[in-house]
């Protein structure tokens, strides 16, 4: 806190802290003297912005090798067998069931 006089006034000045953003990353070091408990963090942003990025950079990969995503709930003894087969194939399952349905459109008459 400080105290000015000017022109027969007087001020009274607070330092405020300055504003954060989480996702700036030149700013790292603003706050590094808090120190928490636990594993330090190996990363400005929270586990969510993290996340965020992270999907966001994975979608695009995706999209530039020319893949569009697909859901599908199907039981689990479905999905184990999918896995064991995948594994055989030293392949992923993701890998597995787009050969499996290419296969199978293939075959469809036409």
């Amino acid at each position: 806190m400080y105290i000015y006089s000017i022109l027969g006034l007087t001020l009274l000045a607070v330092s405020l802290p300055m504003a954060k953003e989480q996702t700036d990353r030149t700013t790292l070091d603003l706050f590094s003297d808090d120190r928490r408990p636990g594993r330090p963090k190996t990363s400005p942003l929270t586990r969510d912005e993290q996340l965020k990025i992270n999907k966001r950079n994975q979608l695009r990969r995706d999209k530039v090798r020319g893949l569009r995503r697909v859901e599908l709930k199907i039981n689990q003894e479905a999905v184990d067998a999918l896995n064991r087969l995948a594994e055989e194939r030293n392949i992923s399952r993701s890998e597995l069931i787009e050969s499996m349905l290419l296969a199978q459109l293939t075959d469809l008459p036409k």
